[in-house]
């Protein structure tokens, strides 16, 4: 078994601290990544505290995971010793179904394994990025281009591809008005993306002092959504919205932004169930979706686009020791946009 150490949950709504575990011993076809960084995402703090219901503790929290390979398996094709590499939300899939056949594979109907608070099919306990390595097999390991900041990378793989894969799917580009709503960890990514992709992009915020921050990062204008009448100016003209909120708040005015046909996509997850009102999806035809991470395919997709336009996550480096400080940071909304571990200050 391969020696690990990292920051650990032992129970529900615990404080994270030192932990010391083992992981797989590497076979042929496994990397193992000697992590640099591990971005913070508010998913980690809702399991963490035992929000959806599904944990298991310990809990090695982290999955934007970028780094080194310090050993590749024999029949490793991708990867040698000291490549850049990265790892994100999963690190199996049945490989077999038709969603995984399709490169599909946050849709695997047999259930992604999740990097971490979650088993692998044959019982093992993934642990995640709060630790100095992780052993994956290379069909779930990225390629990363050393044009990148690694830090600023790191968030690419949960934030980064959580909303490039809309954007991409529902067409966001050129000749479309998109609108993005939240500007925090997913917000300021899509942001980037959809005014990279060439749409004309609307920002909504609740926070008129992030007004200037919205422009910088790329929004033709925003909106405050707590000013009724700047709200009704949009009315029935966006082709599509993708709404990046993890608070409760009302999908029903989002929507009623819609034209005909309009789609309104869902990755932020609010802790409690969303009311829809039937007209709201009645009128103009109008589309609410959710959507997950992207596949293998669109996630290394994303990541060489990223190298290719110098796009990357707005970031606050943080030490491991002060994990406390960044998730109250995170549940007030105090960080921009993205915190990331540096896995040096782990130490021994």
């Amino acid at each position: 078994m391969l020696k690990s150490h990292g920051y650990a949950a032992l129970a529900k709504k615990s404080s994270l601290v030192p932990y010391s575990f083992e992981r797989r011993d590497p076979g042929p076809n496994d990397v193992v990544v000697e992590i640099a960084y591990s971005g913070i995402c508010h998913s980690d703090i809702h399991q963490v505290n035992g929000d959806w219901g599904n944990e298991i503790f310990p809990m090695v929290p982290g999955h934007e995971i970028v780094g080194r390979v310090a050993k590749a398996g024999a029949a490793v094709k991708k990867f040698k010793e000291g490549d850049l590499a990265g790892v994100g939300v999963m690190v199996d899939t049945c490989r077999v179904c038709e969603a995984c056949k399709a490169s599909l594979e946050p849709y695997c109907t047999k259930g992604m394994v999740g990097t971490y608070n979650a088993r692998g099919y044959d019982g093992e306990l993934m642990y995640g990025g709060y630790s100095n390595n992780i052993v994956v097999d290379e069909r779930y390991v990225h390629t990363i281009s050393p044009k990148l900041d690694l830090a600023a990378v790191a968030p690419l793989l949960c934030a980064g591809i959580t909303t490039y894969s809309p954007l991409r799917h529902w067409g966001a580009g050129p000749g479309k008005k998109v609108g993005i709503v939240g500007l925090g960890g997913l917000g300021h990514m899509a942001l980037k993306f959809a005014h990279s992709f060439g749409a004309h992009v609307v920002q909504f915020t609740t926070s008129e002092s992030k007004a200037a921050d919205a422009k910088r990062l790329g929004a033709d204008e925003v909106v405050v959504s707590k000013d009724p009448d700047a709200m009704a100016k949009q009315t029935g003209t966006f082709d599509f919205v993708l709404d990046c909120v993890a608070a409760p708040h009302d999908m029903n005015a989002y929507l009623d932004l819609l034209r005909l046909n309009g789609t309104l996509c869902s990755v932020g997850l609010p802790e409690t169930p969303l009311t829809v009102a039937p007209f709201a999806i009645l009128k103009n035809r109008r589309s609410l979706a959710g959507s997950m991470i992207g596949g293998m395919t669109e996630t290394q997709e994303m990541l060489d686009y990223c190298a290719d336009h110098g796009i990357v996550s707005d970031i606050e480096l943080t030490p491991i020791t002060k994990l406390a400080e960044a998730y109250e940071r995170v549940l007030k909304g105090d960080v921009k946009y993205r915190f990331v571990i540096d896995m040096a200050t782990l130490g021994k």
